[in-house]
């Protein structure tokens, strides 16, 4: 019994946290990026295989924590799946590269704003979408997410 009320309590948080992000089944919204080196990159160009996109900021504690899986994730996935990031919130890129440094980020990251942050409706961090491959939302999930959380969310 205590354990179906803390399943269901787990449940019903989660519905709260995601419930104005873009919902299953909808199309991602676009976005261009731009990297650390300057380029521009569309979102729209990850199709062809599941892409798994995580918002983060800096000076997130949560989002330091996670990087680490959000690595492993990437290391497992391998050429099967794209597993990038977006960096928002941040005051300079400085930030961003010593958040990279710091955590030993290996993953691909772009630099989003505001205008990614709406595009998505992303408030709070990190925030990871699951996106098909054909570039639809499947899934979403805020906040701190185990190895094996992610890994099942990509191949759910």
């Amino acid at each position: 019994m205590d354990l179906t009320l803390v399943v269901l309590v787990m449940v019903a948080v989660a519905a709260w946290q995601t419930r104005r992000l873009p919902k299953a089944g909808t199309a991602a919204p676009e976005l261009a990026l731009r990297t650390l080196s300057g380029e521009q990159v569309r979102l729209s160009e990850l199709r062809g295989k599941p892409v798994v996109l995580t918002f983060w900021a800096p000076w997130c504690g949560v989002c330091k924590v996670e990087s680490s899986n959000v690595s492993a994730l990437r290391r497992t996935a391998g050429d099967s799946a794209h597993v990038v990031s977006v960096a928002v919130a941040y005051e300079d890129e400085e930030d961003v590269r010593r958040f990279m440094r710091e955590q030993g980020v290996d993953y691909p990251v772009y630099l989003g704003g505001p205008e990614s942050m709406r595009a998505f409706q992303v408030d709070q961090f990190p925030t990871t979408f699951f996106l098909s491959s054909e570039g639809r939302v499947e899934r979403a999930v805020v906040g701190y997410t185990t190895r094996l959380g992610l890994l099942w969310r990509l191949w759910l």
